[in-house]
């Protein structure tokens, strides 16, 4: 065909140039939708072109396909390293070993959380083929910081640690130690090492929950886990020169484990108590003393360790302390008098042990706290929320207390026989004790039961020291405690009266040892001691027709024939007691001793009953008075409402009248403040009164605020052990 015919189809294709044709100039342009190119633009390309290529759309089922399948091969290569490792080819159980095992530098897995979780499912599957030479992966498994990773991870890790001990129970001590580690201190150095990259920053309180719901799944999985955890517990407790944030952290801990297993309570409440003691026996100045020191940051800003994220609080100065003491270095510790080496006499070190006292005690304050105050019937709030009322009414109102909190107390007893009265250098830890008592009458009569049956009747296990501890703690403890009524007081010193004149008696038909006298001087100066507190409240009820008079009870006639008998109380007594009780006994009307002490201090040697005339007597008796004002900061909040100060009771300038005689014997008699410094102790002021003035000064100055306890250990000869 003609190329340049008019029926050519090239006529057809639009010109290149030149002018349209009217066909083409006036076609209208179709309207292109978006439906239309879509389909157009779908269908561009065929189905079958080249350049296509279909893609699977990846659904769920498929996804658990792909991990099944992972699963599969995880789990064949656990089977197969298990099954080398027995035939005595490790290279396979060695990386899968390395997969658990964190990076020497960064102390972080090696490989993801995601992973290890597929390897801890493939490794649920053989747990009951573990043998002992498979027990490098426990130990690495064991090691893993699981405490610092994802939320995911960590429910995972729990539950196989639960199936791990189910199926191999052998592996409970290494995991039991592993989570009580995890309740120290230095447990968040390791967190911070040990965090990933990108992970959300950690408090200790995350890391210390995590901790604990582990030990409480393990608890639900086997009941005979407290005895194996408690030795635990006491290998890992901070030493004491550890800083107050170390003893914070773990004792918070423990309290919080007998939340949940009521079996460790004693264990761990006897614990913090001997570790409390300890620290304790070290603060024997007064803490006037101190008041020049510069404070500790802790002390400047209080800040909740656990709130703080691990890594910002500061580094610890003594984390590279062992920790691992155990059992060794407490009765180490508890035995050591001489301590020249071991307890560094400078103000800083003794102004962190009272910082680090005063935490501890806070927190077990904090804790019993915590248990009375859900129980309305029992505490009764008085103004403050810190104590109970100060007075107990028997009447139809009253409860009987809890069962929980009869139980701790009873525990806090057995503990106080074991420790706290054997401990002669103890100031403060005493106070739980006395602070518990104070929640219910029954309470404080089973106190002062233990006490009088250790003193007055002790048991053939009780020694003369301890039996004089205890008669020192009846005295104070009645004087001190305003929860002891007027009934109270008066049958403490009905018994302790009794008790005196038995032993008169024995003296005088000669059935008594001339050298038994130890305890009979210890029960005396507690009665002079609860006379000069509670002297209002040992006087008979009188009635109308008799106000103004004094009748005194029936059993104070014995302090007569103790005060003038052979065995001269009030020369061998402690002196501030003594002249502080012959003030207040003339100002009352009772009785007159400063002739005897005038006697005594004339006489080079004093006569004593069965000591032969020319030679020295029973040196004086050192026994300490355990509720002296208590000067915590933190945890005196807890005392101050139970606790009577001497300003509360002593003698006005109406019941004041003292004699010139009297007053220039005062002023010849002992200076108190020399003898106080010469026996090492605390320094009693007793000023000298004059005529004219108020002796209000002279007869408080010795009870109020300063303590009555020697400041420093020193071993009184007494006249025998025990009567």
């Amino acid at each position: 065909m003609d190329p340049h015919s008019r029926l050519s189809q090239f006529n057809h294709r639009t010109p290149k140039i030149g002018p349209f044709s009217p066909s083409v100039r006036f076609e209208p342009t179709p309207k292109v939708t978006l439906d239309k190119y879509t389909k157009t633009s779908s269908s561009s390309m065929p189905s079958d072109s080249p350049l296509f290529t279909t893609r699977p759309i990846a659904t769920n089922s498929r996804v658990k396909q792909d991990e099944q399948f992972k699963k599969d091969m995880f789990l064949a290569y656990v089977n197969k390293a298990i099954r080398e490792k027995l035939n005595g080819h490790s290279k396979d159980f060695d990386d899968l070993v390395d997969q658990f095992s964190p990076n020497k530098s960064t102390l972080a897995p090696t490989v993801p959380s995601l992973q290890l979780r597929i390897w801890l499912s493939a490794l649920s599957h053989v747990l009951s083929r573990l043998e002992r030479r498979h027990a490098p992966l426990v130990e690495a498994i064991v090691r893993l910081p699981w405490s610092t990773m994802d939320a995911v991870f960590v429910k995972s890790y729990i539950v196989f640690i639960g199936m791990l001990i189910s199926a191999r129970p052998e592996y409970l001590s290494l995991v039991l130690n592993r989570i009580a580690m995890g309740f120290t201190y230095q447990s968040g150095l390791l967190a911070v090492a040990s965090n990933l990259e990108g992970s959300t920053p950690l408090t200790r309180r995350v890391i210390y929950d995590r901790q604990h719901a582990l030990l409480e799944h393990l608890l639900n999985l086997v009941p005979t886990l407290p005895s194996s955890l408690a030795p635990l517990l006491v290998r890992n407790f901070p030493h004491k020169r550890q800083p107050q944030a170390a003893h914070v952290a773990y004792i918070r801990n423990l309290l919080r484990i007998t939340e949940y297993c009521g079996e460790l309570s004693e264990r761990v409440l006897g614990l913090i108590v001997d570790r409390a003691l300890m620290v304790d026996v070290e603060i024997q100045v007064e803490l006037e003393e101190l008041e020049d020191a510069e404070p500790t940051d802790d002390e400047l800003f209080e800040f909740d360790p656990f709130d703080t994220i691990i890594g910002q609080e500061g580094d610890c100065s003594d984390d590279d302390e062992d920790v691992d003491d155990g059992l060794s270095d407490l009765s180490s510790d508890a035995s050591s008098d001489s301590g020249t080496a071991d307890t560094p006499a400078d103000t800083r070190h003794i102004h962190d042990m009272v910082s680090k006292l005063d935490a501890i005690l806070r927190l077990v304050f904090d804790h019993f706290n915590k248990l009375h105050s859900s129980i309305p019937t029992v505490l009764v709030h008085s103004s403050s929320s810190l104590h109970p009322k100060t007075t107990h009414e028997r009447g139809p109102q009253s409860h009987e207390p809890h069962t929980l909190l009869a139980i701790q107390f009873h525990t806090l007893l057995a503990i106080f026989d074991r420790s706290i009265l054997r401990t002669f250098k103890s100031r403060y830890t005493q106070f739980l004790l006395f602070w518990y008592a104070s929640l219910h009458p029954e309470f404080s009569d089973l106190f002062l039961g233990l006490l009088v049956d250790k003193a007055l009747f002790g048991s053939a296990s009780a020694s003369g020291v301890e039996r004089a501890a205890a008669s020192s703690y009846i005295g104070s403890f009645v004087s001190r405690a305003q929860f002891i009524d007027r009934e109270g007081a008066q049958r403490a010193v009905k018994v302790l009266c009794a008790f005196l004149g038995a032993h008169l008696d024995a003296v005088e038909v000669g059935n008594a040892a001339s050298n038994n006298h130890s305890v009979f001087y210890a029960v005396v100066q507690s009665v002079f001691l609860v006379f000069c507190f509670r002297w209002r409240d040992l006087q008979e009820e009188l009635d109308e027709q008799e106000v103004g008079r004094k009748i005194w009870i029936s059993e104070l006639g014995v302090l007569q024939r103790v005060i003038t008998s052979d065995l001269n109380p009030l020369k061998v007594c402690s002196q501030n007691v003594v002249h502080q009780f012959a003030r207040i006994a003339q100002a009352t009307d009772f009785t007159y001793c400063f002739s005897i002490l005038e006697a005594n201090k004339r006489a080079p040697y004093p006569v004593f009953a069965g000591v032969t005339p020319g030679s020295p007597g029973p040196q004086e008796l050192h026994t300490f008075f355990p509720f002296d004002p208590f000067k915590l900061p933190r945890s005196s909040e807890y005392i101050q409402g139970v606790y009577r100060e001497w300003a509360t009771v002593a003698i006005g300038e109406e019941d004041d009248e003292e004699d010139e005689d009297e007053d220039d014997l005062i002023e010849e008699g002992p200076i108190v403040d020399d003898w106080d410094h010469e026996q090492g102790g605390s320094c009693i002021p007793i000023t000298t009164s004059k005529r004219g003035e108020s002796d209000d000064d002279g007869l408080g100055a010795s009870f109020g605020g300063m303590s009555i306890s020697p400041a420093h250990t020193r071993t009184a000869a007494m006249a025998v052990s025990a009567s």
